[in-house]
């Protein structure tokens, strides 16, 4: 596992966006998710995971009764990866991680919690491309079929839609990235992506390892934090932006207005 440890802002910059130049379209587009944590011993574990106990023996009954009680407006489609992104938004432990594809965003996490600022925090950097090239055929082909680099949850439910059936993929022990689906300003705006294990027991970092050349860890010493989260604040990335509403806005103040201790 390639980790990198950030002296500067401008080095950071240099970090997130290394590798973002594409040959064949001439253009800088990167082909990393990113994902902020605000601790850098913090670990890539899902809430279905971090639940605890018999976890996965649990997740069938928490989304059967999440689909039974939740309103079936909240879903486009009546499949599993879009019950999966709806419950992920809200709440419920499930095997989904969250990443976004802005840099900025993971700088944003790595920051947000002030509470954690006297602690080293971390951005994760996962070639997608490259961790899909050891996806099963099926799913290759579906992608290559699409001229796609990423799944997305119509992509997906046309060869997976039952959790039995992506628990099969577990023998190949396979990451799958792809994009919820845009049910509310949220997602938009944190320029959502998502992952899931095929095996809901394994932690996304002990697959990583296994696999080099996959992603990066960049980490940022707690020294850096207040510049990186004051810089961020008048690039005007902060909570009432990625959480649009009053919830948003209330925590944005919060953090804006706590002194520095």
């Amino acid at each position: 596992m390639e980790t990198f440890v950030v002296d500067s802002w401008d080095d950071l910059q240099g970090e997130l966006f290394a590798d973002s130049w594409n040959e064949d379209l001439r253009r800088f587009r990167s082909r990393f998710a990113f994902r902020g944590l605000s601790d850098s011993r913090y670990r890539l574990e899902t809430t279905l995971i971090r639940l605890g106990g018999k976890y996965a023996d649990l997740e069938r009954h928490l989304l059967r009764n999440f689909k039974k009680y939740a309103h079936r407006s909240v879903v486009e489609r009546d499949s599993l990866w879009h019950w999966l992104s709806v419950a992920q938004h809200y709440g419920l432990p499930t095997r989904v991680l969250d990443w976004t594809y802005s840099p900025f965003i993971a700088m944003h996490f790595a920051t947000a919690n002030i509470d954690n600022f006297d602690t080293d925090g971390v951005i994760w950097a996962v070639n997608y491309v490259k961790a899909h090239e050891l996806l099963p055929r099926t799913l290759k082909d579906r992608l290559e079929l699409e001229g796609a680099n990423v799944l997305t949850v119509e992509l997906l439910s046309e060869t997976i839609n039952s959790l039995p059936e992506l628990d099969a993929l577990a023998s190949d022990k396979v990451a799958i990235f792809f994009e919820p689906p845009s049910i509310d300003d949220r997602i938009v705006n944190q320029y959502a992506f998502c992952s899931v294990m095929s095996d809901p027991c394994m932690v996304l970092d002990d697959w990583l390892e296994a696999y080099p050349g996959i992603a990066r860890k960049i980490i940022i010493p707690a020294a850096l934090k207040w510049e990186i989260r004051d810089k961020l604040d008048q690039a005007n990335m902060n909570e009432r932006v990625l959480f649009p509403g009053l919830d948003g806005l209330s925590r944005w103040l919060k953090r804006h207005y706590s002194p520095r201790i």
